[in-house]
C-alpha cells in the first residue's frame, strides 16, 4: 500500500507542477482537485480489496490491520465529497477523456449533493462501524454494507466512457 501512494503522490505533483505555476495557490485548479479525488477514491479502493481479501473464505483475517484499513476508508470518506467544488463539475457526453485527469464524475453529483454527501457519510459511518466490530460476523456484515454503499453511490454519481 505505501509503494502505492508513493507512486500517486509522485503523480499528483508531476501532474500538477506546471499547471500550480499560471494559477494562484489559493485557488486549485479544478484537474488538481479531480486528481486529488481520483487518488483519495484509489486509496479507498485498495483498502477495500485488502479487506474483501482477507474475508474470502480460507483466508487469513488479521484482527488490527482488518480495524486499521477499515478506519482509513472512514476517514477518506469524510473528506470525499469536499474534493467535489462546483469547477470539477466537467462531465462532457462523448469527449476524449484522460483517466488519470478528468472527471467521470456524472453531473448529477450537483444537482443532488445532499444525497451524494449523504451517501458518503453513510459508508464513512459503515467503515467506522466496521473498525469497532467486536465480532468476525459484525465486522463482515459492516463491510457488506460498506460494499453496498459504494456500489449505489458509483451507480448513481459515476459516468463510464461509452
Amino acid at each position: 500500500m505505501t509503494r502505492t501512494v508513493a507512486v500517486l503522490t509522485a503523480m499528483a505533483v508531476a501532474g500538477s507542477a506546471a499547471v500550480a505555476q499560471s494559477v494562484p495557490p489559493s485557488v486549485p485548479p479544478a484537474k488538481d482537485t479531480i486528481f486529488a479525488r481520483k487518488i483519495l477514491m484509489s486509496t479507498v479502493a485498495e483498502n477495500m480489496d485488502e479487506l474483501e481479501t482477507m474475508l474470502e473464505p480460507g483466508a487469513r483475517f488479521e484482527t488490527a490491520e482488518a480495524r486499521e484499513h477499515s478506519n482509513l476508508i472512514s476517514v477518506l470518506l469524510l473528506a470525499f465529497p469536499h474534493l467535489f467544488p462546483a469547477a470539477t463539475n466537467q462531465w462532457k457526453d462523448g469527449a476524449s477523456r484522460d483517466a488519470a485527469l478528468d472527471t467521470y464524475a456524472s453531473p448529477d453529483v450537483w444537482t443532488r449533493f445532499a444525497d451524494f454527501y449523504a451517501r458518503s457519510t453513510a459508508a464513512s459511518q459503515a467503515a467506522l462501524e466496521a473498525s469497532k466490530a467486536k465480532t468476525l460476523k459484525d465486522f463482515k456484515a459492516h463491510i457488506a454494507e460498506l460494499r453496498t454503499s459504494c456500489d449505489g453511490c458509483h451507480a448513481a454519481y459515476m459516468k463510464l466512457d461509452k
